[in-house]
């Protein structure tokens, strides 16, 4: 019972002034709010990223930025480097370090997601399976992502051209529309976001597209010309990461990117930012703390007689210490739970946003294991902002105090 009134005096005296109280709540809603995010929102790309490329060894393409042939070979998420010749995928099946090379043909897309030439091998890899329809077996049929199904509302059956440019606005190939013969069920992966369909369908929407320079050169000629834009490997042995990439990179037209390498300088960079985040959100919690110390610290020399009454009515100097403590408890408490509401909000905000522009998805509803801790640390805060103000209630020395009444 005791507990339950000092609860209850708490919350009205925090009512009293609800001024103070909703900028100490906003406050520390804020810091927490921050970090949340922080935690939420680079968990869940790291662990995309992560799952994006767990499998891929080594991606080849063209010569240039190897974070960039990662990024848009993997991630999908930058244009390519270039193209290079289709024969390189059989010359790296030939070499006995090689375990699997994937084919990736990229050019193209239809409402802003891309459509990406390769085989079933590429869907396998990624876990997929067909929610309705098949996966395809002839050029111009293609499968859909989830994601890609969700927001184009194309089924099974229906027909499309796809844009030149791998975002939306590109001139479209009417010449040769696509057939969708199945959608993919969710994975949790790219696949989710993309159009997959045979290498020989992007081939055949160049070589047949009457404004292609090489539209009406012999079959002989297109052979020759064939060209994909990067292959995703997987090793054979431990061995060819010492030496498949040295051999990769001697060779005139063609680059080796390591996803493990180039994934994590980019969290590496990444991760800066966070932490200068982290610490202003650090900051901000200090100056809840801070704040929350003022404001108690005042409410009680208010309310100085107030209590040396009730200490004159009975009540023991320990129900004034937990009266103090309950308040700076309850607005960390408060404002714990109305930041993490507000973090995971804006989880869900740039989630949005970036489905919009086919990126890497966040969804407001995971939580990450280190936002166990906020909870702890925002009491942490309340307590030590109300320790000293709890403190001076405790030692109220009754009679000098009603003297001044």
């Amino acid at each position: 019972m005791r507990r339950l009134n000092a609860v209850t005096m708490a919350l009205a005296a925090l009512r009293h002034k609800p001024l103070a109280t909703s900028l100490n709540l906003l406050l520390m809603a804020i810091g927490v709010a921050m970090m949340t995010f922080i935690l939420s929102a680079s968990r869940q790309l790291e662990d995309g990223a992560m799952k994006d490329a767990n499998g891929i060894d080594m991606v080849v393409g063209a010569k240039g930025s190897p974070l960039q042939l990662i990024l848009s070979s993997i991630y999908h998420i930058d244009i390519p480097t270039g193209n290079i010749p289709a024969s390189a995928q059989a010359e790296l099946e030939a070499n006995a370090l090689v375990a699997e090379a994937i084919p990736l043909a990229l050019g193209d897309s239809y409402q802003g997601y891309r459509i990406v030439g390769s085989t079933v091998d590429y869907i396998r890899h990624y876990g997929g399976q067909a929610a309705s329809g098949v996966l395809f077996g002839h050029a111009m049929q293609v499968v859909l992502g989830a994601e890609v199904a969700r927001n184009t509302r194309a089924t099974v059956g229906s027909r499309f051209a796809g844009s030149h440019g791998l975002v939306a606005g590109g001139e479209v190939h009417a010449h040769a529309p696509y057939t969708v013969v199945g959608v993919l069920r969710p994975t949790g992966t790219v696949l989710d976001r993309l159009i997959v369909t045979p290498v020989a369908s992007v081939w055949r929407v160049h070589e047949t597209d009457p404004d292609e320079p090489h539209a009406h050169v012999n079959e002989a000629q297109h052979e020759a010309q064939h060209e994909i834009t990067a292959l995703l490997v997987r090793y054979a042995s431990p061995l060819a990461a010492i030496s498949l990439p040295r051999w990769v990179n001697g060779q005139t037209r063609l680059q080796a990117a390591q996803p493990a390498l180039e994934s994590a300088k980019l969290f590496e960079l990444v991760g800066v930012g966070a932490n200068v985040l982290r610490a202003i959100a650090a900051i901000v919690l200090a100056v809840a703390c801070l704040s929350m110390f003022v404001a108690l610290y005042h409410a009680l020399e208010e309310r100085k007689t107030d209590l040396a009454i009730l200490r004159a009515l009975g009540a023991p100097p320990h129900k004034l210490l937990l009266l103090l403590l309950t308040q700076g408890m309850a607005l960390a408490l408060g404002g714990a739970v109305l930041g993490s509401l507000l973090g995971h909000a804006g989880v869900g905000l740039l989630g949005v946003l970036m489905e919009g522009q086919q990126n890497l998805a966040l969804s407001a509803f995971k939580v990450d294991p280190q936002e166990a801790w906020l909870l702890p640390a925002a009491l942490l805060v309340g307590l030590l902002a109300s320790i000293v103000p709890a403190a001076r209630a405790y030692r109220t020395d009754i009679a000098a105090t009603l003297a001044h009444y």
